[in-house]
């Protein structure tokens, strides 16, 4: 991969990137050391490393639908768990989007997108977002946003990023909220001085909670997410045993929902019962130490619930490190690479994928109207609802292919 630094018009440095030797689902869901930030759309593939030593990575999506369609199904594994999603995987996450039939008003757009933190989760949802800039650039409508976040989960600097998108002129800003309770009132703050603020990802600060932002996309059934990972675990483990949650970041509404449905669902069966609880931050060394840890203290631990995308990782690496992977039934969320072949090796029992790149590229398309002054039921919902899969084993090695074009 060879390297260029320069300046844009507003002096910002920038690392051009000219050659991608990696394969294209690996660049576009394994880039761990980076977030990422859209700039100029006409500039492709582009490093923005922040004041504040963050670093943002801008990927673009050439020729991923040709990889989406040449996957094969897999076949299935005898005496596994067997899952009606697990025939569709290549539908899992959807890449053959194309704009709607919506015409903008105008030929320049300028969004301001944060969220939670630098995360490979949220490089999936850039990639559908850069994927729907550059069709709108093929319209000749430039798509112009900067897509930011912190290194670490705060809804402090969330707000203070907010504060400062206020302060320039962008047509909307965005927000995956890191904390509802904290941030709402920073949200309706910026509606009643004039800005167009939605919100996006897996966080949404909804109407019921108080809050005046225009409309979201993304996750609207976390909490069922949780409900449905949970249950599977508990018919797995036959409604009895020991269970521990790791939840994720505290205050994230996503997170924190997917908890609350595993803590309902357990507390259904009388033989089944959560003895432990942790916040790991959204760190996979941290949801390491906290399994780690759990397994040294509890000798009896039957299951455990993962409601982020790190924590299924760092759990898995602790039970085999225990020895404790044929005992031990894990559920989780979403698609690291690791997780998945935890998953194709029967370490993990399930994991909720959420279709990220729809995120990205329907963020783009509703922000474009929210831009144009219309409100939402005119031409676009309030919430635009995206789909997670439970996917189980037999549909472990298609997804590894789908995603990471990896082939046993």
């Amino acid at each position: 991969m060879l390297n260029k630094m320069f300046k844009d018009k507003t002096g910002k440095k920038k690392l051009k990137i000219k050659n991608f030797i990696f394969m294209v689902y690996i660049i576009t869901f394994c880039i761990y050391s980076f977030g990422l930030t859209g700039c100029d759309s006409k500039i492709d593939n582009q490093v923005l490393q922040e004041p504040d030593g963050k670093s943002n990575v801008k990927v673009s999506s050439d020729k991923i639908n040709e990889s989406n369609k040449s996957n094969e199904s897999n076949e299935n594994n005898e005496g596994n768990q067997s899952n009606e999603n697990s025939e569709g995987i290549a539908n899992v996450v959807d890449f053959n989007h194309t704009l709607d039939e919506y015409n903008p008003l105008k030929k320049k757009y300028n969004f301001y997108f944060t969220y939670k933190v630098v995360h490979p989760w949220w490089d999936a949802v850039a990639l559908g977002i850069e994927d729907a800039a550059k069709q709108y650039e093929e319209k000749g409508i430039i798509i112009d946003y900067e897509y930011l976040a912190p290194n670490a989960a705060s809804a402090q600097n969330q707000i203070k990023r907010l504060s400062e998108a206020a302060l320039q002129d962008f047509d909307v800003i965005g927000v995956d909220v890191a904390d509802v309770d904290v941030v709402t009132p920073m949200i309706n703050e910026l509606i009643e001085d004039g800005q167009k603020v939605m919100t996006f990802s897996s966080s949404d600060a909804a109407k019921e909670d108080g809050c005046k932002r225009i409309a979201y996309v993304g996750n609207t059934h976390n909490y069922e997410d949780g409900v449905e990972l949970t249950e599977a675990l508990c018919e797995k483990l036959g409604y009895s045993g020991k269970v521990v949650v790791l939840v994720g970041t505290k205050g994230a509404p996503c997170h924190e929902d997917r908890a609350l449905g595993a803590k309902d669902v357990i507390e259904k069966y009388p033989n089944m019962e959560i003895i432990e609880m942790a916040y790991d931050d959204d760190i996979v060394e941290k949801a390491y130490d906290f399994t780690k840890e759990f397994l040294t203290r509890y000798k009896d631990i039957a299951g455990i619930v993962c409601c982020n995308m790190s924590n299924p990782v760092g759990a898995a690496r602790a039970v085999i490190e225990a020895g404790r992977e044929n005992d031990i039934v894990i559920v989780g969320m979403d698609h690291d690479q690791e997780a998945l072949r935890y998953l194709r090796d029967g370490v993990i029992y399930a994991l909720g994928v959420q279709d990220c790149y729809s995120i990205g590229f329907d963020t783009v398309q509703v922000a474009i109207k929210i831009a144009d002054g219309l409100l939402p039921g005119e031409a676009y919902p309030e919430k635009t609802e995206e789909i997670t899969t439970i996917i189980y084993q037999d549909g472990a090695k298609e997804m590894l292919r789908t995603l990471y074009g990896e082939i046993d």
